[in-house]
């Protein structure tokens, strides 16, 4: 009989790259098809066949119409990415002139100003009483910056004329929103496109839902304090003003004029971060851009002003999104958060994005569970015979890894860290209440999947109302440690298919996102952001914590438990050692790892 694999753990150890180098995505894929270690793999659907005839895969409809939809966009990316060299060429060249002649400009009306000849026109007793009629009025009618920034619209039209408008640019190829029910395949998928697009377009970002958030949050507030800092030395003159030959009255003025112009760049921060950070762009490089993104999801008021905003000024500046999430776009937002936003975000991932359903009940990650014998990374219930075994195998992996264990300090972003209590080469162990029973969110488990490639959590309870806050932080755990491909042992009360049972006692409110309880720059900063979307004084939108539909959170229960049983199964644990980004990092302690050898020493 043909054995059928889990999609997802079979091409993140065999298939994907995500963010391995190419010497170790050679040996993680070697054992599984001697095709893609050629130089010159297979098209995405042949291979995706390939691995069906192989028994590796299990065939799937739905899957090869969007393996299908992704081979057909990789193929116009290729001329895709030559037009937009082209057009970056183009681009920089006009940026450079306009600059040159903004400058210039600058010049002569400084010069002007300098000379007195702005005024010599005009009747003396009429300015007079102009000046008088003016200041009279300043306070009831005019707007402060008002003159700037007419006068900065007319620098703007004088350089269009000049200079000539912004090079267009080249139509870019319909992206893909592909959603559809956990295990389908979704996320398996998108990282296939994402490896095969690897030396047919320069610039690439692959992004899962909380890193995302967290990255834009830091983003975010970089500028700002980049803000603060510039308006906090807005008394020194750039270098090049104080070299023109001019009074220090029309340099002061040139500088003002300067000033503005960054001030009105900055007021729309969003554009700014989707232009500086997610697509990256290295100096000097030029081609196009693609965005993967994993799981989006609008489950506040800040992700759906985040998302809109960035992912709108990518997809209208030419990057190309291939998205999943459990729900179309259209049903993302069925609490009416931020309405009017939101519907513009829909109306733009309609237009540059195909929205292909993945309709498959089956839970492909069940279904090599099923198929595999040996389970023993998961002991329940809490008694003594499980705890035995949850201990034993503690030690047998410290033995393996080598090394004393001891506490350890990660560094967690917006400059926080946080304390591992046992760690011992890539290896940490906490409780449950270390980890989803205090202040901590999503920023602190990627510090912890990032720096541990396995990770011991112990005396996990049977989620219920009592514990919902404890109850979203595990799920949120989890997504990142199987994120970021890490090994998992847990003791738990009961089995993974009973572990949530909330809706016994009512739903279980799930925030999946991001936490910003400790972070404290982060809170500040979100609150901010959120201002302009009804929230309350203390930063959290109103009403909202209570609007999440039931279905949202079964979702994200159903997407955890799933997880959690794939993270069992022994072609997600032997990925681990060529996926983790700790082995990345530290290559020469591939020899001190092998999940098999744990495995082994266990079953015996």
């Amino acid at each position: 009989m043909r054995r059928v694999f889990s999609i997802s753990s079979l091409l993140n150890h065999g298939f994907v790259p995500r963010r391995v180098s190419n010497k170790y995505l050679i040996n993680a894929i070697r054992p599984y098809s001697e095709e893609i270690s050629s130089p010159k793999p297979p098209g995405l659907l042949l291979h995706y066949r390939n691995l069906v005839e192989q028994g590796r895969l299990h065939n799937d409809p739905y899957q090869e119409k969007v393996a299908l939809a992704l081979e057909n966009l990789i193929g116009r990316l290729e001329q895709y990415e030559k037009d937009m060299e082209e057009y970056h060429i183009k681009l920089a060249e006009w940026e450079k002139r306009r600059e040159n002649e903004r400058r210039r400009l600058l010049m002569e009306e400084a010069e002007l100003k300098q000379r007195g000849d702005l005024w010599t026109s005009v009747n003396k007793r009429r300015s007079q009483l102009l000046e008088r009629w003016v200041f009279r009025r300043k306070s009831e009618d005019i707007e402060p910056g008002v003159g700037k920034w007419v006068s900065f619209l007319n620098r703007e039209k004088k350089l269009d004329s000049l200079v000539g408008r912004r090079p267009t640019a080249p139509s870019a190829p319909k992206g893909l929103y592909i959603y559809g029910n956990v295990g389908s395949g979704k996320t398996m998928l998108m990282d296939m496109f994402y490896s095969a697009t690897d030396g047919i377009v320069k610039h690439r970002q692959r992004f899962h839902f909380h890193e995302a958030m967290l990255k834009i949050n830091e983003a975010m507030h970089k500028l700002w304090k980049k803000q603060v800092e510039e308006k906090s030395s807005q008394s020194s003159i750039s270098s090049w003003i104080m070299n023109l030959p001019f009074d220090m009255k029309a340099k002061e003025w040139l500088a003002a004029e300067e000033r503005y112009k960054q001030e009105v760049q900055m007021k729309n921060i969003l554009p700014a971060v989707a232009d500086k950070f997610l697509v990256d762009r290295q100096a000097g490089e030029k081609g196009a851009s693609i965005l993967c993104f994993d799981e989006i999801q609008t489950v506040d008021v800040f992700a759906i002003v985040a998302l809109s905003g960035i992912l709108s000024r990518l997809l209208s500046t030419g990057t190309v999104l291939v998205a999943t999430s459990n729900r179309a776009p259209k049903d993302l937002n069925q609490d009416g958060m931020q309405r009017e936003i939101f519907l513009k975000f829909v109306n733009k991932l309609e237009k540059h994005c195909e929205i292909i359903l993945i309709g498959s009940e089956i839970d492909y990650r069940r279904l090599i569970a099923q198929r595999s014998v040996d389970k023993i990374h998961y002991f329940w219930p809490l008694d003594g015979t499980a705890l035995k075994e949850f201990e034993k195998i503690w030690c047998q992996v410290i033995k393996q890894v080598g090394g004393k264990v001891t506490s350890n300090t990660v560094p967690v972003m917006f400059g926080r860290t946080l304390e591992v209590p046992e760690s011992c080469r890539g290896v940490a162990r906490f409780t449950f209440d270390y980890l989803c029973g205090r202040p901590v969110g999503a920023a602190d488990y990627i510090a912890v999947a990032k720096n541990h490639h396995t990770a011991f959590i112990s005396d996990i309870p049977v989620m219920s109302m009592q514990i919902r806050d404890k109850a979203r932080r595990f799920i949120t755990l989890i997504d990142e440690l199987y994120n970021h491909h890490c090994r998992l042992f847990c003791s738990a009360a009961t089995s993974i298919d009973d572990l949530f049972q909330g809706t016994e006692e009512g739903t279980l409110f799930d925030l999946e996102s991001f936490q910003f309880e400790t972070e404290t720059e982060g809170a500040k900063l979100r609150r901010n952001v959120l201002a302009e979307g009804s929230v309350s004084s203390g930063g959290a939108p109103t009403g909202i914590t209570f609007m999440l539909s039931g279905q949202e959170e079964m979702f994200a229960f159903r997407r955890a438990v799933s997880r959690l049983i794939e993270m069992q199964t022994p072609l997600y644990l032997e990925g681990v050692r060529f996926l983790h980004p700790y082995f990345q990092r530290e290559p020469r302690n591939f020899g001190n790892y092998s999940a098999s050898t744990v495995q082994h020493q266990v079953s015996s």
